[in-house]
């Protein structure tokens, strides 16, 4: 090569995610449940026999580089496919690559980076490979497996669950980036809490952020990297989140279960998790609507009323001063008295008419708006509440005939439903006084 096509000859700079893939399963950092002695897959590189996986995780926490440094492990060769790049005419071509590799004795791993994108007929086409053993098939996906992967797939596949990086784990990141490339820089504490805490387990982002900090640091003539300078220099985006996934739901489970547990600050912490990540406030509306009713019902009613309350400020002031209704909404119901009692009894009645018989309203709750049907009986002996003492008619039933009464309700000793509970007991002792059908159990 002559020096004139040495000097224009240019070589782009590796990305530090890049220089810094682990080589060996040694080198992770992170996964300690699944690559710790004895763990499952150390048992499996242990093993010298690759098999068929799935990797669930949220990105950036090391799927792609635990599926090549399988391939390694194994002695195998590697072919990787994107779900979101490749189709069915993509997936023949790595088979038939397979299979020439078999010919020259060389296993396959096929890894399928976010396999939730294939469709079934894609999916399907993978099916027939791996019950061969043409293939092992590892793929990667944020989404969870059970709902995203076929079901007979999924049967030939183990499936992993891979966990975010955690904050002792990203500073160890940080000490190898240190120790390879970003020696010439000192980070203050609150500059790496800034960037562990934007970074939110992901890997690839901290690598990321710290790579821009690099950047930044280097244009500027930089090497003491505080907090301030992080802030400044970096564009840090909002904390991992997925309005349609596995992450969305289980910060809704969060937020409701701590309601229900009645811990404000918990509650307060999960709503403003999804508000920070970019959850719909008119979603999160529903669902706090959805608590009252559920958690507190008549345990105390004001509770309903702040939440609809709370929706319509939303509706009329938007974002980010309606949020503030929302917020106060959620620490009202995470303080405000329990009771399902209301949510199990309507759950009881729908469980019990859809299984039951269509019973016959009784004649003397039947209307009577004609001559004929008076004639009939129609509301005939029918006892009207208000002209009764205390405005019950003790003894009366109001249930199908022959229906013992199902004592759906049962109001909990808490808030009002307490005051419930009493009336009801007082009731019932009338009931039993008259010997009406009321009163029995």
């Amino acid at each position: 090569m002559s020096q004139m096509d040495d000097l224009f000859k240019t070589e782009p700079a590796a990305p530090l995610a890049e220089l810094l893939r682990p080589k060996t399963i040694g080198e992770v950092i992170g996964q300690s449940h699944l690559l710790g002695e004895g763990k499952p897959l150390n048992l499996v590189f242990k093993s010298g026999k690759p098999h068929s996986m799935i990797l669930w995780g949220p990105p950036g926490v090391g799927k792609t580089t635990l599926a090549r440094l399988t391939a390694n492990a194994f002695d195998c060769e590697f072919i990787a496919l994107s779900a979101v790049l490749s189709g069915v005419k993509d997936i023949r071509a790595a088979i038939e690559q397979a299979e020439h590799y078999l010919a020259g004795g060389k296993h396959t791993i096929l890894f399928i980076d976010e396999i939730h994108r294939f469709n079934k007929s894609q999916q399907d086409a993978l099916l027939p490979f791996v019950e061969s053993g043409l293939v092992t098939l590892i793929g990667a996906t944020t989404e969870n497996p059970s709902f995203e992967v076929n079901s007979a797939l999924l049967s030939r596949s183990q499936v992993y669950v891979l966990k975010a990086l955690t904050d002792d784990e990203m500073r160890q990141l940080l000490a190898r980036a240190r120790e390879r490339v970003l020696g010439h820089l000192q980070f203050d504490e609150v500059a790496v809490q800034t960037l562990v805490g934007y970074a939110d387990g992901d890997a690839r982002r901290f690598l990321n952020l710290l790579e821009q900090t690099k950047t930044s640091a280097d244009t500027s003539g930089v090497t003491q990297i505080t907090g301030e300078f992080v802030e400044n220099a970096l564009t840090l985006n909002a904390r991992r989140f997925d309005k349609g996934g596995d992450n969305f739901y289980d910060q809704i489970s969060a937020l409701h279960k701590s309601v229900r547990g009645s811990h404000p600050d918990a509650a307060l912490y999960w709503f403003c998790r999804m508000i920070d990540g970019g959850a719909d406030p008119k979603y999160l509306g529903r669902r706090i609507v959805r608590m009252a009713w559920e958690d507190i019902g008549l345990a105390d009613p004001r509770a309903l009323t702040v939440a609809n309350d709370a929706v319509e400020t939303y509706e009329r002031l938007g974002t980010p001063e309606g949020e503030l209704a929302l917020g106060q909404a959620v620490i009202y119901l995470a303080i405000a008295a329990k009771s399902n009692a209301g949510y199990n009894a309507f759950n009881a009645a729908m469980a019990f008419v859809r299984k039951d018989k269509s019973r016959e309203v009784p004649v003397h709750l039947r209307n009577a708006p004609t001559k004929l049907m008076k004639e009939l009986g129609y509301g005939h002996a029918y006892r009207y509440a208000h002209d009764e003492p205390n405005a019950y008619a003790a003894g009366e039933t109001y249930l199908p005939d022959g229906m013992p009464e199902p004592r759906w309700y049962q109001p909990v000793p808490r808030g009002v439903e307490s005051k419930i509970a009493e009336k009801l007991a007082w009731l019932r002792s009338l009931d039993a006084e008259a010997g009406g059908d009321g009163a029995t159990e």
